[in-house]
């Protein structure tokens, strides 16, 4: 996995040389691991209109399902921003992440990671807890 896909506030790349369906599984397998230590088992999962969303976020969700062995409840808010994945986190009190690259152009895409408190997981707390499911 390209590790410079770990950003300050995000993760990104260019589809599919740096963000994949396998980098997306692996991350979200890890994320799925590390919040079912929450009380809240809810995750929410949005998606920007990138022709490469849809694809990333199936095996993001698959990877989320594996990692917590089905403990999450992952709800899907489909077509959003991330002012409303913050929204539903915020109000439910649950992580979640949307597939986005935001401003950057069409051939890029990536992920950004809220936490059970609506803070922001940057790339590199991502990448600090798939290095810790790999212990």
């Amino acid at each position: 996995m390209n590790q410079g896909i770990f950003r300050a506030y995000d993760i990104r790349g260019k589809y599919p040389s740096d963000v994949n369906s396998k980098t997306f599984f692996e991350i979200g397998s890890a994320l799925g691991k590390y919040f079912t230590k929450n009380k809240n088992k809810k995750f929410f999962i949005g998606q920007d209109v990138r022709l490469s969303s849809p694809q990333l976020k199936k095996s993001f969700v698959k990877g989320l399902i594996e990692g917590s062995k089905g403990e999450l409840d992952i709800i899907d808010i489909g077509l959003s921003t991330t002012p409303m994945l913050n929204f539903c986190a915020n109000k439910f009190k649950a992580p979640g992440a949307i597939i986005t690259a935001s401003h950057d152009p069409k051939e890029y895409n990536g992920l950004k990671v809220i936490g059970s408190n609506a803070e922001i997981l940057s790339g590199k707390d991502v990448l600090k807890i798939i290095k810790m499911k790999k212990r």
